[in-house]
């Protein structure tokens, strides 16, 4: 299951602003986006993934994403950084 690799990272980024800092600065290995956010926040992620050639995995809803990142508040984006 995806999400188990995001829970059980070393190092993650939580929140589309830590996020896009780490996939451009070359550092992020896999990001996970919610379905659910609004695209204004994930478009810009999606296209620095694209350019950077990072995967992305798809999450159903931020609140999942943020429960899974170890947060009691849904979040828009997440990244591995370290496995």
């Amino acid at each position: 299951m995806p999400l188990a690799r995001l829970s059980a990272a070393r190092k993650k980024t939580v929140g589309s602003k830590q996020t896009l800092k780490a996939i451009q600065r070359g550092e992020a290995k896999v990001v996970y986006l919610a379905l659910d956010a609004e695209k204004h926040v994930t478009e810009p992620l999606r296209q620095a993934c694209r350019r950077g050639n990072i995967l992305i995995v798809e999450v159903d809803s931020m609140r999942i994403l943020g429960k899974t990142c170890g947060i009691n508040v849904g979040c828009a984006s997440a990244a591995i950084i370290e496995d």
